[in-house]
């Protein structure tokens, strides 16, 4: 009889990059997952068996960060090359090339209606940019260090930053003002993101510490009833899942050799992907997620395997229980083969020596540029990788917000 409580299980192991792989995310229809790496390639890989995987090659430096907008129709990236790139996830490998910051950009990000983007640079600023105009619209400047990390609110309403300077700040895309300012850090605070409903924003830091933190009241919280699980990756190797309503480490997932430097949930929560230093991106299916959520202790709960805590001494359980479920530890090897395909066919669409035309910036003013065009090859008679519109969906996690339709 099937166990009530399904194990995660590694669903595809994707190889291409040459580098450390930095970033990875999906895309809102479910079949495609883009990832970044040191080696200052992206790379669309096609979810479906046997489908062909494109290699985008444009920045001239690392890339640090991915993002699809909410429709899927275009992929942005940030690199320590000073430039924000937005792709069309197409064989015709069009991109536009945003001049956004004077020092590395480190994170990229779209609002949930897709209408706005924001960067965060080791300029020591945050800024906003016009998707549909291409332009650049304010900056957000008090961080006094490099700043590691932009998202906005699922309303859009607000910005959270989180930087070198040890802060994590709540900005109003209003006002255009610094609203709050959390400090408590032993490091940089490394990741910020919202929660889907915009009343908590979860944080980590270089001292190895996760916090979550309630808009409402300012303050440290235990947990969040809205949201059971949250996913981390670590520089030992390990992919952890946390149960933040018991305050419980549930999985320790070996897989990477060296430090996993990137997770991000599919925005319905039934995937999951990591990628590291070894130049791998794993896709993983969730799989416990789907279980309601009292099975999931109550299964947990005759578990034997023990792991040791990891420091989450922010996150602490609302009481006493009866059952203490115990984390599971799960090695996978790397060096299997894709269970439903073997490794894509990969196209690289070069970008570096393609014609330019400059466009000029309408409106607001900056530091940068504005964007280029940059059309790659015709697609002869190769695929189109096209992706479709899709509904917004709820989505009970952490480290990816939920996405609204253009």
């Amino acid at each position: 009889m099937a166990s009530v409580l399904e194990d995660p299980s590694l669903e595809r192991h994707l190889k291409g990059h040459k580098d450390a792989v930095t970033c990875t995310d999906f895309c809102p229809n479910h079949k495609q997952l883009a990832s970044g790496s040191m080696d200052k390639t992206l790379m669309i890989w096609n979810l479906a068996s046997k489908a062909r995987a494109f290699r985008f090659v444009g920045h001239q430096d690392i890339i640090t960060g991915v993002h699809f907008s909410p429709s899927g129709n275009l992929v942005a990236t940030s690199s320590k090359d000073r430039t924000v790139r937005l792709w069309k996830p197409t064989i015709k490998g069009e991109s536009k090339v945003i001049k956004a910051h004077t020092a590395a950009v480190r994170s990229v990000a779209f609002s949930h209606d897709g209408q706005r983007l924001a960067t965060a640079s080791d300029d020591k600023s945050v800024k906003v940019w016009s998707v549909p105009r291409h332009c650049f619209l304010y900056s957000l400047n008090q961080h006094t260090n490099w700043v590691c990390c932009a998202r906005f609110s699922p309303d859009a309403r607000l910005i959270a930053s989180c930087g070198d300077d040890r802060t994590v700040r709540l900005w109003d895309t209003s006002s255009k003002h610094c609203i709050n300012c959390f400090t408590d850090y032993g490091g940089s605070a490394t990741s910020v993101d919202f929660n889907p409903s915009g009343t908590c924003i979860a944080s980590s830091g270089s001292d190895s510490s996760l916090r979550i933190w309630d808009l409402r009241t300012n303050k440290l919280i235990q947990h969040y009833q809205g949201t059971n699980f949250m996913i981390t990756g670590s520089s030992d190797s390990t992919v952890k899942i946390l149960d933040l309503l018991e305050g419980r480490l549930m999985y320790t997932l070996h897989g990477h050799k060296g430090p996993v430097f990137t997770v991000a949930f599919s925005r319905g929560g039934d995937l999951f992907s990591s990628g590291g230093a070894d130049a791998q991106v794993l896709m993983w299916r969730t799989n416990f997620d789907t279980k309601p959520y009292l099975s999931v202790l109550q299964q947990h709960s005759h578990r034997a395997t023990v792991d040791p805590p990891p420091h989450v001494s922010d996150i602490h359980p609302r009481a006493p229980h009866l059952h203490h479920p115990l984390p599971t530890e799960i090695q996978i090897i790397p060096q299997v083969s894709d269970t439903r395909s073997s490794d894509p066919q990969i196209i690289e669409l070069d970008q570096t020596a393609r014609s330019v035309t400059r466009h000029k910036r309408r409106g607001g003013s900056g530091d940068g540029d504005g964007p280029e065009w940059l059309r790659g090859p015709s697609a002869g008679d190769l695929p189109v990788f096209t992706p479709t519109l899709v509904s917004n969906a709820a989505i009970d996690r952490w480290h990816q917000t939920a996405i609204c339709s253009e």
